[in-house]
């Protein structure tokens, strides 16, 4: 299967011209939408969601991952093999968490062009077209190529809002497992204890907990916790 991950929004032309190209070049190959919504053009927020969201999708699943501020400039176009999946996108950070946690990687840089190659919509005509040929067991022309690393540095974890859904609940950069369950957390203007689940907790009531994608995720019992808290996606959060 194709998964995208992207900032094109679900509105306007961008996700239905990368369904067309997909569906034209790879055909009866399913297509995952699976973020369109990701933080605009915040490289470094979808750096730290896609190794935790890609975690289930089978091998030779193949992500194209679009939040790609400096399209059409010196960045590379790349190709990274990583958990026997493949992931296309830009060389800008996005792939550095998950190729800093996976045991085995292989990275290319892209040299194919397409014939007409916009500027400014690389996702549409050079990305799109090569997850499809990868979908297909075929191999666009590529040379080896180590990742760019992020300057300065980024940490294993990072102790912010990176995503709020649909129903108000603050997904963080911090793995649960590297969180201990006594920890509390200052966001916005409360301080935000663990819980296993919804249930544990009074309706209105704010907790942390594990979220299905192994993530720290705060939200509260029947409500929108972004709208109690009056955090947003940039948020950084206390460790306390």
């Amino acid at each position: 299967m194709i998964v995208l991950f992207t900032d094109f929004g679900v509105s306007g032309p961008y996700l239905g011209q990368m369904h067309a190209v997909l569906a034209r070049q790879a055909p009866g190959v399913p297509i995952i939408d699976l973020f369109n919504d990701l933080p605009s053009q915040d490289v470094r927020a979808a750096a730290y969601l896609l190794p935790a969201y890609a975690q289930g999708f089978p091998p030779d699943t193949v992500f194209v991952c679009v939040v790609d501020p400096g399209v059409g400039g010196s960045r590379r176009a790349v190709m990274l093999r990583a958990e026997h999946r493949w992931y296309v996108g830009p060389d800008n950070g996005l792939f550095h968490i998950l190729a800093r946690r996976a045991s085995t990687t292989e990275c290319y840089e892209i040299v194919w062009r397409p014939r007409g190659l916009s500027a400014s919509f690389h996702g549409r005509d050079l990305f799109a077209p090569v997850a499809a040929m990868l979908a297909q067991g075929k191999r666009p022309e590529a040379v080896p190529a180590v990742l760019s690393p992020p300057t300065p540095a980024w940490p294993d974890d990072i102790a912010q809002v990176l995503y709020i859904d649909h129903f108000g609940n603050a997904i963080t950069g911090l793995r649960a497992s590297e969180l201990p369950r006594h920890a509390r957390l200052r966001a916005g203007r409360e301080e935000v204890s663990y819980a296993r689940t919804y249930s544990e907790v009074d309706p209105g009531q704010v907790f942390w907990y594990e979220n299905a994608n192994g993530l720290v995720e705060i939200a509260a019992n029947q409500g929108r916790v972004n709208a109690f808290l009056g955090i947003a996606v940039g948020d950084v959060l206390g460790l306390l």
